[in-house]
């Protein structure tokens, strides 16, 4: 390697981990709050259950945030997008930090939530510009790292800030965070034109493309099987394992390190065969809901599930996210965006199922039962998928032939 290449190569790692710095400060600030619900509700004057919607609210603007900022920002330079994204993201985590009503409070998550997934999707896209094309989905895992990371480490040690100082302290820190990253983006990434072909318009036209909705089915469908058994971890692990309520961090943490693994396995897998990575992370996965709820009778083995579900379902995020980017052709960044809206879809829906089979009476086995279930559809819709591929370069290949 010449000294100009190597120059070359640390400045895309640099300014990979100055997006995943980026991603690390957006999953700190997303699960924070679910560590520190009873503060908040304290801290506000509300219940409990009311302070859950601030969770709510920032999928919300996940959900509406990253095809709307990523539609609109079409002709902004995607270096400048990712500055004013953290900005947003910055802005978003003082007012929640200095809220001192409910509906303030509210209103400061949802507009948190707006640049989650645009500064995901826009930040893959240019990541993936910037590395040779069979190294595209890991420099996606290299970005999307930080979530788990965040997961693992930053979660733990926020909610521990905001249990001493105040449910406001850790707001600050993940804006000081944000700042960072704006920093380090600003000095890091290289600006990237935008292409004169590139508009509203051209983003738009992923959504005509129908593997791109094959794309998204897959993510919400699959996904959805994984959260409908991790949104319910804790009582599992207390009622089933016989885990303390104070050794849950311990799985939490078990269940970062999986996702870190994932992610980083998930990238070096989808860059050398893309749709078998992805049917195998959701036969994966399958497997593991399938035997969870046997797996979670006992501490050890109950370790070994969390951290086998953690690693199987993020092994998915870097192949998905790159199928999309593919599909989706002129319209990357809304494509790349709107995979961090489904992801949120996921979690709403895998919630509400497993809610459903709780509530219907049945144990807390159950969840990972549907989730496996739920899985197993998602490998429905990517096979599907990839027959769709196939049909469409046969049809190529024979109108050539003709």
């Amino acid at each position: 390697m010449t000294p100009d290449q190597r120059t070359e190569s640390q400045h895309i790692r640099l300014a990979l981990f100055a997006l995943a710095t980026g991603g690390f400060a957006i999953g700190t600030t997303e699960f924070v709050t679910m560590g520190l619900l009873p503060q908040i509700a304290e801290g506000v004057n509300i219940s409990i259950p009311t302070a859950g919607h601030v969770i709510s609210a920032y999928a919300i603007g996940v959900v509406v945030g990253a095809p709307v900022i990523a539609a609109l920002g079409a002709r902004i330079g995607r270096k400048r997008m990712l500055l004013g994204l953290m900005a947003m993201f910055v802005l978003g985590n003082v007012l929640s930090a200095v809220a001192n009503s409910y509906e303030m409070l509210m209103a400061a998550r949802f507009l948190t939530g707006l640049p989650h997934g645009a500064f995901f999707g826009i930040g893959a896209v240019v990541g993936t510009s910037m590395v040779a094309v069979n190294k595209r989905a890991w420099a996606v895992s290299m970005i999307m790292v930080g979530l788990p990371v965040a997961n693992i480490v930053g979660v733990p040690a926020t909610t521990l800030l905001g249990q001493k100082l105040g449910w406001q302290t850790p707001f600050l820190a993940v804006g000081v965070l944000g700042l960072l990253t704006l920093v380090a983006v600003w000095f890091w990434v290289k600006p990237q034109p935008v292409d004169s072909a590139t508009n509203m318009r051209s983003e738009l036209s992923a959504l005509a493309r129908p593997q791109v909705w094959m794309a998204l089915l897959v993510g919400t469908v699959g996904f959805g099987g994984m959260f409908a058994t991790y949104t319910y971890i804790a009582p599992t692990m207390t009622e089933l394992a016989g885990f303390s309520a104070a050794a849950v961090t311990i799985v939490l943490a078990t269940y970062g390190v999986g996702m870190t693994v994932g992610t980083l396995v998930g990238g070096r897998l989808a860059d050398r065969a893309l749709m078998p990575s992805l049917y195998g992370g959701l036969i994966a996965v399958t497997v593991v809901l399938a035997v969870f709820g046997w797996m979670a009778q006992t501490k050890p083995t109950a370790l070994i599930a969390v951290f086998a579900m953690g690693c199987s379902a993020s092994i998915l995020i870097p192949a998905l996210q790159t199928r999309l980017m593919d599909v989706a052709h002129e319209g990357q960044s809304l494509a790349a965006s709107l995979n961090h809206s489904t992801l949120n879809i996921a979690n709403a829906l895998g919630a509400w199922l497993g809610g459903v089979v709780l509530a219907a009476g049945y144990g807390y086995e159950w969840p990972s039962r549907v989730g496996a279930g739920l899985a197993v559809a998602g490998l429905i819709f990517a096979v599907i998928s990839g027959l769709m591929d196939r049909s469409a370069k046969k049809s190529g290949s024979d109108q050539a032939i003709a």
